[in-house]
């Protein structure tokens, strides 16, 4: 199967807001690649890009690569394992099946073990980015499974994004992410922390970000973030109460593997916090808000235009 090696005939399970930005960019490199959702129509506009849509996960079982992109670890259970799942088919079965959902190690473990059983290679691949990260390019993803079987399908997952890093042996990509996503919730907090006192001493939301993003503690991220934290506009990328699941994981992990957390275990506070105020649907940079009412400060939006340094010329 040499030329499968060169170019693999794709399957993709999952087209919500990210996995259909990825299955296209896999679509515009010029793959084979056929589509399964749970709601069809939501895969639909993917056919006028070249994309074949199937009925059941089971019908992408004869594809060199499966990647799976689900909201949760029932849903990765019913699409691999279940029925009509992709794992379940009679006569066939992937060569290598890529999840890049946000699940518990315990359901990427009992995956991985009926891929096994099926002669099926298991990664799990989750990924750091937003639809508007992946227009741009600059998606992020850890990848843990076989060395072997990362290297097969490595140049497949590069089209992905940047940065594709193989991080180790069976689940350590979970662990990997969720240590990602703690680190964003407390800089995050901190970056509102700062924002607001620089605020309430006079300056700017949008003059003290310009400066601090040109500075040496700026970053791709509190660029991305600015705009949100200057004009207030709360369109979520990233919701509160999934931010709190990843430290509920986070802190979890902390505990089984002895390692003292206080600064995300203060910010877990904080994030329950503001679940609490009712910040639920809002991005989770309305921390912002919460740390303004208790400072005794009331933020309005400015309306500046602010770069956030994802837009193609950057």
């Amino acid at each position: 199967m040499h030329t499968a090696q060169e170019r693999p005939r794709v399957g993709w399970i999952g087209t919500g807001r990210m996995g259909f930005r990825l299955a296209a960019r896999l679509l515009d490199a010029g793959h084979d690649v056929a589509v399964f959702n749970r709601t069809r129509a939501k895969a639909e506009p993917l056919a006028e890009r070249g994309a074949t849509i199937v009925d059941r996960p089971a019908d992408l079982a004869d594809r060199d690569v499966v990647f799976t992109m689900v909201s949760a670890s029932s849903d990765l259970e019913t699409v691999t394992t279940g029925p009509g799942g992709v794992l379940t088919s009679p006569n066939a079965a992937p060569g290598v099946l890529v999840d890049s959902s946000t699940v518990s190690t315990q359901m990427s473990a009992l995956v991985r073990k009926a891929a096994a059983e099926r002669g099926t290679g298991f990664l799990a691949a989750p990924v750091s980015g937003n639809p508007k990260v992946v227009a741009a390019g600059k998606l992020t993803v850890a990848v843990s499974g076989s060395r072997e079987v990362f290297d097969r399908v490595e140049p497949l997952l590069a089209l992905l994004g940047r940065g594709v890093t193989y991080v180790g042996e069976d689940e350590v990509a979970r662990l990997v992410k969720i240590a990602h996503n703690v680190f964003l919730g407390v800089v995050t907090q901190s970056l509102a922390e700062i924002t607001v006192l620089a605020e309430k001493g006079g300056v700017s939301r949008a003059a003290f970000l310009e400066f601090l993003n040109d500075s040496v503690m700026g970053s791709v991220y509190t660029r991305y973030k600015s705009p949100a934290l200057v004009n207030l506009d709360f369109t979520p990328t990233f919701t509160m109460p999934l931010l709190r699941k990843d430290f509920d994981l986070g802190l979890s992990a902390a505990r089984g593997l002895e390692v003292p957390m206080p600064l995300a275990a203060a910010t877990a506070q904080l994030v329950a916090s503001a679940i609490g105020a009712g910040h639920v649907e809002e991005d989770f940079a309305a921390l912002i808000l919460e740390q303004a009412r208790n400072s005794g400060v009331t933020l309005e939006a400015q309306n500046v235009p602010v770069d956030d340094g994802l837009s193609p010329h950057a």
